[in-house]
Order: structure tokens, then C-alpha cells, then sequence
């Protein structure tokens, strides 16, 4: 078994053509990590900005918000990944930065729910984000490390992450009633610090490298993966999807909301339905299919996702919104999963945290710092006397991405993988 596009500076490696397969008590303990992983951010993530407004704060606050996040991204992945590959067990790691994380997070909301300055709440927000933003990364790498065919079994257990994310909306719309609450806040606090100790109990992950120059810890080493063709337009192309992706998350449940669904964060789910559903199918495609196609695929149901947002604007049908959520799963799912394996199986094993600390810092960092920043003022432009709304808001998102496509279909080469050499 071989993934279908290679580097071309990178000699391609033969593996078993039937791997065999993971240890099930490994698969349960890492899927129990991502499904409490995905729930702490499903509680708070989607209903952020129906929160934000519902505590008497503008859209300027919101903004504010959602810049946590991002700016977090570009700080600490790569450098926790640095550790993960040189000095520390990655789920000790790991446990610890979720269990640090659930308190300035909890703290946030307090602030908010007591009328204590707006300040102090993004303040508290971006200090939590900047300790949690390696989890997803690392995790990924301790899942990758332990896991006999990644193809087959990663979209397994990152399944786990998908309907964690599904029921924390589910609870928080229909049974605390919160999609405007602080209790948000509260339950994601809550969840991360379940997912914290319950991290103790995945497989021990020693570093693979031995390291301790500066260069090395502060995480620089996965810069030079940007020195390849592929790895450099691979990363770019990223960081402009990512930029559409920070406004669907800021202002699809607003939309939802004017278009009168008073439950924003369960309505969100619905991209986690169809993200089941490419979970699933992805282990087949990814033998079947160059990488270079499924990055394409991701690319083009992206655009479709915000055009039918955009019709939606035009037509005030809720129905059509409905239809770009449901398609968010398998964007998420054909673009950012692939990626992550892609990079496991691409560079050199004792950079592989920090690849995927890279991904993390150009998609939840660069990228969606920019979308953030642009979605703001887009969207003063767009609900500005004659200028559209909500249709030229999303036309444009998906112009951006539609800008993608040709940029990635030219400049990524990829090579097809070269017969197996069974002698070696």
C-alpha cells in the first residue's frame, strides 16, 4: 500500500501491503482523546458570537474574539511541536497543556458572564488559546506515531473528534438551553480538563529526535520543509483557504440567527454529519487517489459551500445555508485530513510534530488571522447601503477560494508513486 503522490526529492517507501492492524485498546484509548478533544471547542466555538452579542457587545468585540485563535496559532504550535520531537513524552505534554488551558478559558467566561471589561475576556481568551493552540498538532502526531497504516486507521479515530464536536452542540442548544450563554465557556473549560487527564492514559510517545539546540526547540527545523516545491505551494494554498474558513465560523451562525434558526450551535453540526461520511471514505480514496486530487475535490465543494451561503443571502431561505453547512464536513475532512497525512508520510521523522504544527500555524494562524481581520471589514462593506449583504459577503469568500483552484492545479507538481520493489 502507497499513497498515490510522492515528492520529488524525497525517495518513496515501501510498506506492507496489508498492514497489520492497530490494537484496538490503542485505537479506543486515542479516539476517547480526539472525541473529548473535538467536544471542549464544539460547546463554545460556534455559539461565540451569538454569546459575544447576547452579553451587550458589538461586532467589533466579536472580531476581537475570534482573533484569539488565530493569533495563538502563530505562536506556540510549532514550538510544543519542537518539544514533542526533542525533549518531552508527547502525551505527558499534551495532558498538561489541556489541563492549563481549561482554566484561563473558564476565567474568560466568568469575565464576560460579570461585566468585567471586554478587554479582560479577549485577554483571557487569547492566553488560553496560545496553551491549547498545539493540541490538535500534537495529538495528530501522537495518533500518527502509534498507528500501524495511517490512511486506514487516522480518519478512524479522528472520527472520534468529529461527533465530540457533534454532541457538545447537541447539549448545549437542547439540553443547557446555552447557545447564548456563558455556560458555552463553562462546559468547554469543563471537557478540556476530562480530556486532560484522560491524555495520562494514551500510549507513552518518547521523542523521536535528540536535539537541544535553540534553533531546533524554538521549532525552525520545520521551516526548511518550505524549501520543496510542493511543501511551499502545498502550505500557501492553506493559508488562503483558511482565510473564508475564519469567516464561517464567525458569522454563519449569525446568519443563521437573522434568518430566524435560534439554534446556531446544533444547526452548525450539520457539517459534522457529512464529515462522518468522508471520514469514512477517505481510507478508500487515499489509496485510490493522487493527493493532488483530493486537495482539488476539498477545493472545489469549499467554493460550493459558499455559494449556496451566498444564494441563501439573495433568497432568505435558511434551507440553502443548511446545505452549505452539511457540505463543511467533507471540505474539512478532504483538505485538512488529507494534509495531515500527507505530511506524516512526506518528512522526516523527527520533524513530523512539528509539520504539523507548521500546518496548525498557517491554517489556524496565518490564514484565519487575515480571514478574520478582512471578514470584519468585509462584512461592514457588504450590510452597507447597496452593497449586496449577505450575498456579496459569501461571493465574495468563495472567490478566494475559487482563486485556489488554478493556483494548485499549476504549481503543484507531485509524482505518481513508482512500483513496488519487493525485493527491498
Amino acid at each position: 500500500m502507497r499513497l498515490l503522490d510522492k515528492s520529488p526529492t524525497l525517495r518513496a517507501v515501501s510498506v506492507p501491503a496489508v498492514p497489520s492492524p492497530t490494537p484496538l485498546r490503542t485505537m479506543g484509548k486515542l479516539w476517547e482523546a480526539f472525541f473529548l478533544y473535538g467536544m471542549s471547542p464544539g460547546f463554545y466555538t460556534t455559539a461565540l458570537s451569538n454569546v459575544v452579542h447576547a452579553h451587550g457587545l458589538s461586532d467589533e468585540w466579536v472580531a476581537r474574539a475570534f482573533l484569539a485563535t488565530p493569533l495563538a496559532a502563530m505562536i506556540s504550535p510549532v514550538i510544543f511541536a519542537a518539544m514533542a520531537d526533542n525533549r518531552f513524552a508527547g502525551q505527558k505534554l499534551y495532558g498538561w497543556i489541556s489541563l492549563l488551558s481549561a482554566v484561563p478559558l473558564a476565567a474568560a467566561f466568568y469575565a464576560l458572564d460579570h461585566g468585567a471589561r471586554p478587554e479582560l475576556f479577549v485577554l483571557l481568551l487569547i492566553v488560553s488559546s496560545i496553551v491549547s493552540a498545539p493540541m490538535s498538532s500534537m495529538l495528530t502526531g501522537i495518533a500518527m506515531a502509534h498507528m500501524h497504516s495511517g490512511e486506514r486507521d487516522f480518519p478512524r479515530v479522528r472520527l472520534g473528534g468529529t461527533l465530540g464536536w457533534m454532541l457538545a452542540g447537541f447539549l448545549l442548544s437542547y439540553a443547557l438551553h446555552a447557545d447564548r450563554s456563558a455556560m458555552a465557556g463553562y462546559a468547554g473549560a469543563v471537557t478540556r480538563v476530562i480530556g486532560g487527564l484522560a491524555a495520562f492514559r494514551l500510549p507513552a510517545t518518547p521523542p523521536a529526535g535528540n536535539s537541544r539546540s535553540l534553533r531546533t526547540l524554538l521549532g525552525f527545523d520545520a521551516w526548511k520543509l518550505l524549501r520543496e516545491r510542493d511543501h511551499l505551494v502545498f502550505f500557501g494554498i492553506t493559508a488562503l483557504l483558511s482565510a473564508p474558513l475564519a469567516a464561517f465560523y464567525m458569522h454563519a451562525p449569525r446568519h443563521l440567527e437573522t434568518l430566524g434558526d435560534n439554534h446556531a450551535a446544533a444547526t452548525m453540526t450539520l457539517g459534522q454529519f457529512s464529515e462522518i461520511a468522508a471520514m469514512l471514505v477517505l481510507p478508500v480514496f487515499m489509496l485510490r487517489f493522487r493527493v493532488k486530487t483530493m486537495l482539488m475535490a476539498a477545493l472545489l465543494l469549499s467554493t460550493l459551500r459558499f455559494l449556496l451561503f451566498a444564494v441563501a443571502g439573495e433568497t432568505h431561505s435558511p434551507g440553502w445555508l443548511w446545505g452549505g453547512i452539511a457540505l463543511h464536513g467533507m471540505c474539512y475532512t478532504f483538505y485538512f485530513i488529507t494534509a495531515q497525512l500527507f505530511l506524516d508520510r512526506r518528512v522526516p521523522l523527527g520533524v513530523r510534530n512539528q509539520a504539523q504544527g507548521l500546518l496548525s500555524l498557517v491554517s489556524s494562524g496565518l490564514g484565519a488571522l487575515v480571514g478574520t481581520f478582512s471578514a470584519r471589514g468585509l462584512l461592514a462593506l457588504a450590510m452597507s447601503e447597496s452593497h449586496g449583504g449577505w450575498t456579496t459577503y459569501w461571493l465574495a469568500q468563495a472567490g478566494c477560494i475559487a482563486l485556489c483552484i488554478p493556483l494548485l492545479g499549476f504549481f503543484y507538481r507531485g509524482l505518481a508513486a513508482a512500483p513496488v520493489n519487493h525485493d527491498s
